[in-house]
């Protein structure tokens, strides 16, 4: 069972692994990079992961046991990071979004190709799904997930469709649903399920609720010199990301009213690359087509 990680070889370079460094992975999911960090590291090093989804952890326990003995699965949200770490860190990484096996396992009701119960869930505890919130949110609630967490356009028609033709209970249900209430030439240009899915998921594991504090938390965990690393998949990521990683390496604004600038006032961290993937990892891997990685480096 093989689960290609999206800009692997890049995440691994920019993070600049030292053989005796503390590493965090933030998304576990199938341990493709956590597995490439844990193959840099000797006996002094040591790789903390987090993840909520029960068969990623378990998947990844056996994975990293095969290359080394030297690492921590700890099954929790990465906003929860800063509770379970005291020490400071060499290297943080995070790919978010949902994994490939999440979309390729029709039973986590992640997919509109797929054929399952509406569900969605990363942490199967959580107690919000998929189905809950398709059958039981309001029209308005509804319009402004659409349109907030998918950029969706008919977010209204769609939305009053859905009321209209409650219970909805399984992925095919909705996707078919979705199609049937949006205009032909919208479904020309790439299924028209996609943006409303992914807002549902957005919706349920509260994915950009927690992401900005959780990027600044994970900041304070790294050493001067320490790099933080983010795959995003989606514009509303990537404008948090892009925010955080902004103010991080500016000097604050009142620095520009002084002549000389004092060091708490002065960038506490530089930029070291904003990239998208290559033609030949697009080619043979889908799931990076809108992907994007920033790394930065803490200086102070």
């Amino acid at each position: 069972m093989k689960h290609k990680s999206v800009l692997l070889n890049e995440v691994i370079d920019y993070l600049n692994v030292s053989e005796g460094g503390i590493y965090i992975d933030a998304t576990v999911g199938y341990a493709g990079h956590s597995g490439e960090v844990l193959r840099k590291l000797n006996k002094k090093g040591f790789l903390f992961a987090f993840d909520q989804d029960d068969d990623a952890i378990k998947y990844s326990n056996e994975a990293l046991s095969k290359i080394g003995s030297n690492f921590k699965i700890i099954k929790s949200n990465f906003k929860d990071m800063k509770n379970y770490i005291d020490e400071k860190v060499d290297g943080i990484m995070f790919d978010l979004g949902v994994s490939s096996p999440q979309l390729d396992e029709a039973d986590r009701g992640f997919s509109f190709h797929k054929d399952a119960e509406l569900d969605m869930r990363m942490d199967k505890s959580n107690p919000l799904t998929a189905k809950k919130v398709v059958n039981e949110y309001s029209y308005e609630k509804l319009v402004d997930i659409f349109y907030r967490y998918g950029e969706e356009k008919y977010s209204k028609s769609i939305a009053s469709a859905i009321i209209k033709n409650r219970p909805i209970n399984t992925t095919l249900e909705l996707a078919e649903l979705i199609k049937n209430n949006v205009p032909i030439s919208y479904r020309n240009k790439s299924h028209p399920a996609r943006k409303v899915f992914q807002a549902i998921r957005i919706e349920v594991n509260h994915e950009l609720d927690i992401l900005e504090g959780s990027l600044r938390d994970a900041f304070e965990l790294l050493k001067v010199g320490g790099r933080l690393s983010v795959i995003s998949f989606h514009s509303l990521e990537d404008k948090i990301v892009a925010k955080v990683f902004k103010e991080l390496c500016s000097d604050d604004e009142n620095a520009r009213k002084l002549p000389i600038v004092p060091d708490e006032l002065r960038a506490r961290a530089k930029k070291i690359v904003k990239i998208t993937p290559s033609s030949d990892e697009l080619d043979d891997n889908n799931r990076s087509r809108s992907s994007k990685l920033r790394v930065i480096e803490r200086i102070r």
